[in-house]
């Protein structure tokens, strides 16, 4: 598995990767990435959810996060809410796999290579719910992406201007389109890190 220039893993991307980590059958983009402007309804939506999982999963819902671009003000974004689960070890499934399937949720990607990530679908909303462990750096890594994100108009503005011009290109999976973001990600981080 490659790193970032930060020595975080970066999640792998092959076809025969993604469907190695995929739960169920993958099936290819073969589109460009739909983008909307930034809906107040957002922040509601996510509210919804949180309360679902925390309801679900009770004490072993450590840290529920709205992340990614539905989070941040202002940013354009793919109408999906990404969400950010902290559990004590996303690793063990028992421990909270059978509770969020119960309440609706599948369970559609499982990286235990990738600081042991799991990915599941909404049951009613479009929902990215991310998993990690408590302590993960990716998660840390995730709420100072956004918190940089919401506080600073020109790395906003710049994340913008990237995720459209790549949006417009065909991609065989939305993970080709996530990767190509990387370099704006990485030197938006660098500044965010440089003022500590």
């Amino acid at each position: 598995m490659s790193s970032t220039p930060e020595g975080f893993p970066v999640p792998p991307s092959s076809d025969a990767a993604l469907q190695e980590v995929t739960v169920g059958r993958r099936v290819p983009h073969n589109a460009p990435v739909t983008l909307v402007d930034y809906d107040p309804r957002w922040p509601e939506l996510f509210r919804r959810e949180a309360d679902r999982v925390r309801g679900a999963l009770g004490e072993a819902a450590l840290r529920v996060e709205h992340v990614g671009s539905t989070s941040v003000p202002g940013l354009c974004a793919k109408p999906v809410i990404d969400m950010l689960l902290v559990v004590a070890d996303s690793a063990d499934e028992p421990s909270y796999v059978p509770a969020l399937e119960a309440a609706g949720y599948a369970l559609r990607i499982r990286e235990p290579d990738w600081f042991e990530h799991r990915l599941f679908k909404g049951p009613d909303t479009a929902v990215n719910l991310h998993v990690f462990r408590a302590g993960c750096a990716e998660a840390a890594r995730m709420l100072r992406f956004r918190d940089r994100l919401r506080a600073h108009d020109a790395d906003r503005e710049a994340y913008a201007r990237t995720k459209r011009d790549l949006a417009r290109r065909v991609w065989r999976h939305v993970q080709h389109y996530a990767d190509a973001k990387g370099p704006v990600i990485t030197e938006i981080m660098r500044r965010a890190d440089a003022v500590g």
